[in-house]
């Protein structure tokens, strides 16, 4: 009887030290705090079933007032998709599109956007590409306007994580987008509101040319 309850105890402490075989089977949950690698065929599926009408199935919108995302840094798309939901942003199409989206779904669809080759744009107006060149090179000095390209790159390819690719980017966009920072509709970048107030229309134009002939 000795005999058999010490076989008996031994069986029972290895039993004990192995893990059962549905504690191997399950995955290991993710760490709090950490965040899920972007699935860029989930983005994929997602910008052609959400995206992809407007901003072309690549990426490079094909309509003016649209802006071109291929290529675009992922942590500027995302930030702005979350403020388009939140209202921080306000486009009322845009808040439309993006509130049945995931956080998920949405760093999927960046990242994605990230991996596509942006198309090259063109400037359109002669007259106005060379003043777009000066402030874009050298800022507006007598305002204190500071140079474009500290920030975006002197060929617009941005600074990721910090400030947005402007390279190739279609005009009309350009102009709505910091018209509106001017006039106080797009308020989500204290600093772009701030260059945006000490230009006049002529200038803006400029630039916005300039940045769409950018390569």
């Amino acid at each position: 009887m000795k005999l058999f309850a010490s076989l008996m105890f031994a069986a029972c402490l290895a039993s004990a030290a192995l893990p059962s075989l549905s504690q191997e089977s399950k995955p290991a949950a993710p760490a709090a705090g950490t965040v899920e690698k972007p699935d860029v065929a989930k983005g994929e599926a997602s910008f052609a079933s959400v995206c992809a009408a407007c901003h072309a199935a690549d990426g490079n919108s094909v309509i003016p007032v649209n802006p071109k995302l291929a290529q675009q840094h992922p942590e500027y798309l995302l930030k702005q998709l979350q403020e388009f939901k939140s209202g921080k942003r306000a486009n009322p199409v845009m808040s439309g599109m993006v509130a049945a989206l995931s956080e998920a779904d949405m760093r999927n669809i960046v990242y994605w956007l990230n991996s596509r080759t942006a198309k090259p744009g063109f400037a359109k107006d002669k007259v106005l590409v060379s003043l777009g060149e000066s402030i874009y090179r050298g800022g507006i000095a007598d305002r204190q306007v500071p140079a474009c390209a500290g920030c975006h790159s002197p060929n617009g390819a941005g600074i990721p994580a910090q400030f947005p690719r402007l390279s190739g980017q279609h005009a009309d966009y350009a102009v709505a987008q910091l018209t509106a920072f001017r006039d106080g509709t797009r308020n989500n970048s204290l600093q772009m509101t701030q260059v945006a107030a000490k230009m006049n229309d002529r200038e803006i134009r400029a630039v916005a040319d300039y940045v769409a002939g950018l390569r």
